[in-house]
């Protein structure tokens, strides 16, 4: 189930790559994607939302938070990234989450942070600025980013802020339901992207490849990877399955290098490399 959550995680930047080379605009797809998970789910959901209806309207403040920063801004921010940079640089970014999130945790008060997790934080950002300096002091010093890579920035940042802050979570919701109602509220801020993408003249061309994409993303990384990798987290736990989170990265680079010609580069090896160890110190205890 884990190996299957993560491969359909890394299909994701598989296809917005596609997406971008068959000329469909980054906010229309996360539009479309996720209006197609709402309409595949409700048939599922609607019996389990009226049933816990008391319970989403007394925390409607943090489903509101969780909606914005997952199905609103995370899709919007990696598929805008990637009409700009490599499938590699945007998947290995995502391996440093984990550090954000303990960044995160110790400026809100979430959770108490250790020197090591600190330290972990620190090697993760030196991986990231590795991958987007591509190891060129130069570029660090002109600020001559690719601008993917600092969009994607920003999806780190903001998957950061959902998981984080989804420690707080103190109710509970059947795994399909809670996807369904952040799925309903991330449609509302996702709304004003896709109508402004919309004005700025670019429009979705309907065809068999979108109907393809769209299928793919609305089963696979939408709700197949949420259900396996609820379903493996409850029979090993969460640490034992956050290990395999670093299969995506592996998946996505390996489908890269087949489908798009991609390079893996010495930049990519070396932040990968602080990024991993990053995450070891980080996992470390007192």
């Amino acid at each position: 189930m884990l190996v299957l959550a993560t491969l359909f995680w890394a299909g994701n930047f598989i296809v917005g790559k596609a997406a971008f080379v068959e000329d469909i605009p980054p906010m229309s797809l996360v539009f479309f994607r996720w209006s197609l998970v709402w309409l595949i789910l409700l048939p599922f959901t609607y019996k389990e939302i009226i049933k816990h209806k008391e319970v989403i309207l007394k925390n409607l403040p943090l489903l509101f938070f969780l909606a914005l920063t997952s199905v609103g801004l995370f899709n919007s921010f990696t598929y805008l990234a990637l009409v700009h940079t490599q499938v590699i640089n945007a998947s290995l970014f995502n391996t440093a989450i984990p550090a954000m999130i303990i960044l995160l945790c110790f400026i809100f008060k979430i959770e108490k942070t250790n020197r090591f997790q600190i330290m972990g934080l620190i090697l993760s950002v030196l991986g990231i600025l590795s991958i987007i300096t591509k190891l060129d002091f130069n570029i660090l010093l002109s600020l001559n980013f690719n601008k993917g890579d600092i969009i994607m920035i920003g999806g780190v940042i903001t998957w950061g802020l959902y998981s984080s802050f989804l420690k707080k979570k103190k109710f509970t919701l059947p795994l399909l339901t809670l996807v369904h109602i952040l799925c309903t509220f991330g449609l509302l801020f996702i709304l004003p992207q896709f109508l402004f993408e919309i004005s700025q003249g670019k429009i979705i061309k309907f065809d068999i490849n979108l109907s393809y994409i769209l299928i793919y993303l609305a089963l696979f990384p939408s709700i197949g990877s949420y259900y396996c990798w609820a379903g493996a987290v409850s029979i090993i736990g969460a640490n034992r399955a956050g290990i395999f989170l670093s299969l995506i990265p592996l998946f996505s680079t390996i489908l890269a290098m087949f489908f798009f010609n991609e390079n893996f580069y010495f930049f990519h090896f070396i932040g990968s490399v602080l990024i991993v160890l990053g995450l070891i110190l980080s996992n470390k205890k007192l």
